[in-house]
C-alpha cells in the first residue's frame, strides 16, 4: 500500500516528540539507579495510571483480541477479562503493601519476606527467569505483531521491521529511563486511543461492511457477537468462562496481571508518591483496560470477518506474507490497510506508540531486575550509581536484541499467550498468600516454580498429552490448565509443611515493615508479644475484608460498564440501560467502601 506524505509527516512528528522527551529527561534519569528505574518515587496516580494503560496497549494485544474474536467469538476474550479480579485485588489489597515495602523491585521482596540462601537463590533465579526469559518472550510477541503490521501495511521484510522499530525504541528507552517512559506514555495513550477509535469507526462503515447494523446481522458475524459463551456448549462455557473465573485469575502468573501484584505494575506502584497514589493508579488502569479499551479492537475484528472471512482470503490478499506468519491475528493489520490518508498516518502512529510504550516499559522493568537483583546483589554490591545506570542501559540493548531474534521464529500471538498462561499455572496462589500466611517459605515458591515448569513442559510432549488429554485420554481436553494448577498446588503445599519455617527474626522484620495483618500472622504476633517485642503499629481493623468487598464491587462496576458499552454499540438498549444503573449503584457503594480502605492505609 502507498503511504501519503501527510501520513509520513504525522509519523515523523510523533517520533520527534517521543525522542525529544527521552533526550529532555535523560540527564535527571541518569543521576542514579533509583531515578532511572523509579523516577525518585515521586509519581502521581494519574500519570502512573495512564502509563499502565499505554503500556498494555501493545501491538500484539489487538492482534490477540482479533484472533480470539475470529476463532471463538467476542466471548473468547474471557480468557483475559477474568484477570480483572486479579487486578482489583491488587488495587484494594496489595497496592498499599507494595508501596509500604519500599523495595526497588518486586524481586527484592524475596529477601524481605524470606531469609538465607534459598531467598538469595530465588531472587537471583527470578531475576533471570522473569527479567530475561519471560521478558524476552513477552517482547517477542509484541515485536511479532510489529512484523505483521510492517509486512502488511508497509511491505517490509521481518528483519527490516525489527531493525527500524527496535532501534528507535531501544535508544529512547536507554537514554530516558523510567521517567522518559512514563512521560511519553501520556502522549502514547491519547494517540493510541484516538487511532483505535478512529480506525474502528471508519472500518465498520466501509461499503463492504455496511455499518453497524449490517455488520451485526452478517452471516459470518452473527454467531460471534455474544459477550457470554453459548451456554448450550458445555466445553465453551468451561474453557471460556468457568475456568478463567474460577481458577485462572488466582492461580496463574501472567505479565501485567500477576496475583498479588508484580512486574511492571509493581514497578509503577513502587514509583508512586504514597500508598493512596498507588491504589488510585491501579484502579484507573483496570477501569480503562477492561471496561472501555477492548471495544474498538473487537469491532475491527468483527468487521474483518466480513472482509477476510478465512485464512485463505488473507493469504490471497497478502501473498507476500510468509506462511509461517499467517494467522487469524493478521486480520487486524489487514483491515488497517483500508484506512484513508490522514487517518492512516494517525493509526500507524498509534501502532508505533503502542509498540514503543510496551517495549520501553518491558525493557526498563527487565533491566531493573538485572541491575538490582542480579548485578548489584550478586556481582558488584559496591557499584556506584553511575555504574548501575550504565549496566541498566547495556542490559536494555541486550534484551532488545534477544527479543527481536525470537520474534523472527514465532507465528502468532496466541502461541505466546497460551505458553505464558500454562507455564505459570499453579504459582499464583503463593503470590496471594505469602503476604498473609507466615508459614509460606522460600522453598514453597521454588517448588511451585519448578513443578509448574516441569509439568507444563511434560504435557506439551505429544505422547504424554495424548494419554492425559487426548480424545481417549484420562481427562477431557479442557482439564489441561486445572491439572497443572492442581498438581503444582499440591506440590508446593506439601513442601511448605515438610520444610522449616522462615527464621522468626525475618518474619517479624517483614511484618513490622509492611503491616499485612490478619489471622495468618497471629502466631508470630503472639510470640512477639510474649518476647515483649512490639511489631504491630496499631489496633486498626484489618483492611483486607473491606478490600475484598471493594474488589467485588469494582468487578461488578467494571464488568457492567464493559457489558453496557457493548450493548450500546450493538444498539441493545433494553440491556444497556439497566447495566448502566448497576454501574452507578455499584460505583456509589465502591466509593463508600474505598473510604474505609483508605482510612486503614493512612
Amino acid at each position: 500500500m502507498q503511504i501519503a506524505t501527510i501520513d509520513w509527516i504525522i509519523i515523523f512528528i510523533f517520533f520527534a516528540i517521543s525522542l525529544g522527551i527521552g533526550i529532555y529527561v535523560s540527564k535527571t534519569s541518569g543521576k542514579s539507579a533509583n531515578d532511572f528505574f523509579l523516577s525518585g518515587r515521586t509519581m502521581p496516580w494519574w500519570l502512573l495510571g495512564l502509563s499502565m494503560v499505554a503500556t498494555t496497549f501493545s501491538t500484539d494485544t489487538p492482534n490477540l483480541v482479533t484472533d480470539l474474536v475470529r476463532t471463538k467469538g467476542v466471548s473468547g476474550n474471557w480468557v483475559w477479562w477474568a484477570f480483572l479480579i486479579t487486578g482489583l485485588l491488587t488495587v484494594f489489597v496489595y497496592a498499599k503493601l507494595w508501596r509500604k515495602s519500599n523495595v526497588n523491585t518486586d524481586l527484592e521482596f524475596y529477601e524481605l519476606r524470606y531469609g538465607g540462601a534459598p531467598a538469595a537463590f530465588l531472587r537471583k533465579f527470578r531475576a533471570i527467569y522473569l527479567g530475561v526469559i519471560f521478558n524476552v518472550i513477552t517482547m517477542s510477541a509484541v515485536t511479532l505483531a510489529a512484523i505483521k503490521i510492517g509486512g502488511i501495511m508497509l511491505g517490509l521484510e521481518p528483519w527490516q521491521t525489527v531493525i527500524t522499530a527496535g532501534l528507535v525504541t531501544v535508544v529512547f528507552s536507554a537514554i530516558g529511563g523510567f521517567k522518559g517512559v512514563v512521560y511519553t506514555d501520556v502522549i502514547l495513550f491519547f494517540v493510541a486511543m484516538g487511532g483505535a477509535i478512529g480506525a474502528a469507526y471508519y472500518l465498520v462503515n466501509l461499503p463492504e461492511v455496511g455499518g453497524m447494523q449490517a455488520l451485526l446481522t452478517n452471516v459470518n458475524v452473527v454467531d460471534k457477537i455474544s459477550i457470554l459463551p453459548d451456554f448450550g456448549n458445555k466445553e465453551a462455557v468451561i474453557t471460556l468462562l468457568i475456568i478463567p473465573l474460577a481458577v485462572q485469575w488466582w492461580s496463574s502468573w501472567y505479565p501485567g496481571a500477576e496475583p498479588g501484584g508484580g512486574g511492571y505494575i509493581a514497578q509503577r506502584m513502587l514509583a508512586a508518591k504514597d500508598e493512596n497514589h498507588a491504589i488510585g493508579a491501579t484502579l484507573f488502569f483496570n477501569i480503562m483496560h477492561y471496561a472501555l479499551r477492548p471495544w474498538p479492537w473487537i469491532l475491527v475484528a468483527l468487521a474483518s470477518l466480513v472482509v477476510f472471512p478465512d485464512l485463505a482470503s488473507l493469504q490471497k490478499a497478502f501473498p507476500n506474507i510468509p506462511a509461517d506468519k499467517l494467522g487469524h491475528d493478521l486480520a487486524y493489520s489487514a483491515m488497517l490497510t483500508k484506512l484513508p490518508t490522514g487517518l492512516l498516518g494517525l493509526v500507524l502512529a498509534s501502532l508505533i506508540s503502542a509498540y514503543m510504550s510496551t517495549i520501553s516499559t518491558q525493557l526498563n522493568w527487565g533491566s531493573s531486575y538485572i541491575v538490582y537483583d542480579f548485578y548489584k546483589r550478586q556481582i558488584n554490591p559496591d557499584a556506584s550509581e553511575k555504574r548501575l545506570v550504565a549496566v541498566g542501559r547495556l542490559s536494555t540493548v541486550v534484551l532488545m536484541i534477544l527479543s527481536t531474534l525470537l520474534a523472527l521464529l514465532l507465528q502468532n500471538a496466541m502461541q505466546l499467550f497460551n505458553l505464558l498462561l500454562v507455564f505459570g499455572a499453579g504459582t499464583g496462589l503463593i503470590f496471594i498468600l505469602r503476604w498473609f500466611w507466615w508459614r509460606i517459605n522460600a522453598w514453597s515458591e521454588i517448588s511451585a516454580m519448578i513443578a509448574s515448569g516441569v509439568i507444563s513442559l511434560l504435557i506439551t510432549i505429544p505422547s504424554i498429552k495424548a494419554i492425559l488429554f487426548g480424545s481417549v485420554g484420562v481427562f477431557p481436553s479442557w482439564a489441561e490448565f486445572p491439572f497443572v494448577v492442581l498438581v503444582t498446588s499440591a506440590v508446593w503445599l506439601l513442601v511448605t509443611f515438610v520444610t522449616p519455617a522462615e527464621d522468626i527474626s525475618v518474619l517479624r522484620s517483614f511484618y513490622k515493615k509492611t503491616q499485612p495483618g490478619g489471622p495468618g500472622w497471629s502466631k508470630v504476633l503472639r510470640e512477639a508479644k510474649a518476647d515483649k517485642e512490639e511489631i504491630e503499629e496499631n489496633d486498626a481493623p484489618w483492611s483486607v475484608p473491606s478490600g475484598i468487598v471493594a474488589m467485588l464491587l469494582g468487578c461488578l462496576m467494571i464488568y457492567s460498564t464493559m457489558f453496557a458499552t457493548g450493548y450500546y454499540i450493538y444498539g441493545n438498549y433494553d440491556l444497556a440501560f439497566p447495566l448502566t444503573g448497576i454501574v452507578f449503584v455499584s460505583g456509589y457503594f465502591l466509593i463508600k467502601t474505598w473510604k474505609k480502605v483508605k482510612a486503614n492505609v493512612l
